[in-house]
């Protein structure tokens, strides 16, 4: 190759340009960021790849796309995101996640509410894979406390948003997660030791900040909240298998079935009811499903035309160490989720880079992965457009933005992430090649 070629071409990442410009700059524009579904902007920015290099035949193009769309990590991220559907509503259904929410709560003293509904949303989180699933669970819950004891919604809120960040960054089954492990090539369960260690202090600090600010509340009787304990075990079931080490793709469907068995025998679903569930939460994962194919064949024929190399080369030149590297992979991913307020999506879009960058400074891919899952996070539980920030302060109505000065725990997220960084915490044993 000459020079110039591996140089690359900034021109080649036009597409994601504009891809980043349709998402926010609509957003902007109309005060909505939910006027440009993503779907369609990948599509747009893909059509445009397409008809970029116009001195190749489109049928080369088209078969660079393919290639891209179709990478075995592509295509092993998108089984894993349709399991975890098929378990998220699955799981649900046999309603899992109400008698996950009420026994935490039935546990909770009364004078730690803060830190309890805290607590109660990292575990369903991590439980359940997804942030905006424990944000629909515990959103409603969280404004009935405040209602009934004076804390402002905007700090119940927060909490809710805080701790779904916690558990959808180290979840085994987050889309997150799967999409960090995949790309720098690491295991989910070093992943999550490595992640649990650097992120485990700003929680701890979280659940502190909440407990000064809950002292001399006056609290009322909630009310009961009854539960099943047997509806709890399918998450119990996800969540040990998998720090065991077992497949993803084992736990997934291992945990579907328990969750439909324990459904059938407690009369929660029907034969025909269980298919139901199943066949809805694969569709509602077909939606993320299809946005990492179409990138990744975006991605693919950036690519080709050289702009993965030149983008490597603009951030590769401004870092001279270790740690500069670590920093460059942070500030990808912090600027591809909040131009896209989509953590999940700003991994897959920056994840080979980071993996290039991981590579050339010898970083571990288990720190690689965590930075990215990190930094993705924490912008996604701040920033104000983001599905997680709309989806509770629509219904607490209030303005998101209210919701920010209570951002304690995806704040903290980020300084763990940064302080991680600096010291180079944590100090990680080589892994065995096999």
């Amino acid at each position: 190759m000459t020079n110039q070629a591996n140089k690359g071409s900034f021109s080649a990442l036009f597409p994601l340009i504009i891809f980043v410009a349709l998402f926010i700059g609509t957003g902007l524009i109309t005060g909505d960021f939910s006027n440009m579904p993503i779907n369609v902007a990948v599509i747009i920015a893909s059509a445009i790849a397409l008809a970029m290099n116009r001195k190749e035949k489109l049928s080369a193009k088209i078969e660079f796309f393919a290639k891209g769309a179709g990478h075995p990590n592509i295509m092993l991220m998108v089984v894993i995101f349709v399991l975890a559907g098929a378990f998220a509503e699955t799981a649900k259904g046999m309603g899992a996640v109400e008698s996950t929410v009420n026994m935490g709560l039935s546990l909770i003293p009364s004078n730690l509410l803060m830190v309890g509904l805290f607590i109660v949303a990292c575990f369903i989180s991590i439980s359940m894979g997804t942030s905006m699933g424990t944000v629909a669970a515990l959103a409603p819950i969280g404004i009935g406390i405040a209602e009934q004891t004076g804390i402002p919604l905007a700090l119940a809120m927060a909490t809710v948003i805080g701790g779904a960040m916690f558990g959808d960054n180290l979840s085994m089954i987050s889309d997150t997660t799967i999409a960090a492990v995949r790309t720098q090539k690491t295991k989910m369960s070093d992943k999550f030791k490595t992640n649990f260690f650097i992120v485990m202090p700003g929680a701890i600090v979280t659940a502190v900040i909440l407990w000064l600010i809950g002292l001399g509340d006056a609290v009322n009787t909630l009310g009961d909240y009854p539960y099943e304990f047997i509806k709890v075990l399918p998450y119990l079931a996800v969540l040990v298998t998998a720090i065991a080490g077992v497949n993803v793709l084992i736990v997934l469907f291992g945990g579907t079935l328990f969750a439909g068995i324990i459904g059938l025998f407690n009369g929660s679903f029907t034969g025909t009811g269980l298919i139901q569930a199943v066949s809805q939460g694969v569709i509602n994962m077909e939606d993320i499903a299809i946005v990492a194919v179409f990138i990744g064949g975006m991605i693919g024929i950036i690519q080709h035309n050289g702009g993965i190399e030149w983008l490597l080369n603009a951030v590769t030149s401004r870092i001279k160490t270790k740690r500069g590297a670590e920093f460059g992979i942070a500030g990808l991913v912090s600027t591809a989720d909040i131009a896209t307020a989509n953590n999940t999506i700003s991994i897959i879009m920056t994840g080979p880079l980071a993996k290039n960058i991981a590579d050339e400074y010898k970083i571990d891919p288990r720190k690689s992965a965590s930075l990215l899952d990190i930094f993705a996070g924490a912008w996604q539980g701040i920033v104000p457009y983001g599905g997680q920030m709309l989806a509770a302060s629509g219904l607490a109505a209030i303005s998101p933005i209210s919701i920010i000065p209570y951002s304690f725990y995806p704040i903290a997220l980020a300084i763990c992430g940064v302080i991680a960084i600096l010291i180079g915490f944590p100090r990680l044993k080589k892994l065995n090649s096999n």
